[in-house]
């Protein structure tokens, strides 16, 4: 018999929760701010997103998702890395504080199964997921199956080096980084000073302030560049693109696909589909309660 998943999502300022049906409904959902503090009080927060879910919906719920940022361990079981915040994320098994079976994924990743299972990825079984945010992350589409590679970490797509001879380096230390080149972080800097970040950066752009304009276009051909070159190495069907650059629409579609039809191989005319996600910040419950579904029944 299938059942009702919980899927929750840990960010920086809001703890999302749905509980999802086995066909992708979101039956109900809650949320409550996270207020990060050194004491670590975020985690009783999430208890409560738990329990009002529970209590909303009616129904034993036997097993639940749990999307966070940093590294998942190899069990799934817990986040065995992040550094600098969310104080006593690292390590907590989730399951013992929760009280049911729960699995744990990171935040990109969750993000893919949603979209792989009910969103813009539907239908491919090879693809790859880029969040264009504050930073830039992402996560890998394998023959139907999210793959998580060694340690957890693959889909760090914003510290591919795009040039190695430039001296500002990304949170990994990567030289020339995607993140670099797109992470609305690093907008002050490439604007030397003009746009606070990647709205400001937008509306310049739609004003027709002509710097600003050159500065988006560049950043577009490097993301264009990078498609191109992870479509020669890993072969996806589809490309889909989430986070807060992708609210500028057309903006960035038309000349991404335009830098893509200069720069992508494309054999017997077979061109890599690029889609913009479907869902937005909601993405990392949804996506950790398909994840829960996969190993309950992985489990049964």
């Amino acid at each position: 018999m299938e059942h009702a998943s919980l899927g929750i999502d840990i960010g920086g300022t809001q703890i999302k929760g749905v509980v999802l049906s086995p066909k992708g409904e979101v039956l109900q959902s809650h949320s409550l701010p996270t207020l990060d503090d050194a004491e670590g009080q975020w985690r009783e927060r999430v208890r409560e997103v738990l329990r009002h879910l529970q209590r909303e919906f009616g129904k034993e719920i036997p097993v639940a998702g749990i999307s966070a940022p940093g590294l998942a361990n190899a069990r799934n079981t817990a986040i065995a890395h992040m550094p600098g915040r969310l104080e006593g994320l690292v390590g907590l098994d989730w399951s013992d504080w929760l009280g049911l079976s729960c699995h744990v994924l990171n935040d990109a990743h969750a993000a893919l199964l949603a979209e792989a299972a009910h969103g813009a990825m539907a239908g491919f079984r090879h693809g790859l997921l880029l969040t264009l945010g504050t930073g830039v992350g992402g996560a890998v589409l394998i023959d139907g199956e999210l793959y998580q590679g060694q340690s957890q970490m693959a889909g760090h797509f914003g510290h591919t080096v795009l040039n190695i001879d430039d001296d500002e380096t990304s949170l990994l230390g990567m030289p020339g980084s995607l993140e670099y080149a797109l992470g609305s972080y690093s907008v002050s800097r490439r604007s030397r000073g003009r746009f606070a970040d990647t709205l400001a950066l937008v509306e310049a752009v739609k004003a027709g302030d002509g710097f600003a304009q050159w500065l988006w276009l560049d950043g577009v051909r490097k993301l264009a560049v990078f498609i191109a070159s992870s479509a020669n190495g890993l072969s996806p069907e589809a490309v889909v693109l989430a986070g807060g650059m992708t609210q500028a629409g057309e903006l960035l579609m038309r000349p991404l696909r335009r830098f893509l039809d200069v720069y992508e191989f494309r054999p017997d005319g077979v061109s890599t589909e690029i889609r913009l996600a479907r869902f937005g910040d909601m993405a990392g419950a949804i996506g950790a309660a398909v994840f829960a579904q996969r190993r309950f029944k992985m489990n049964e």
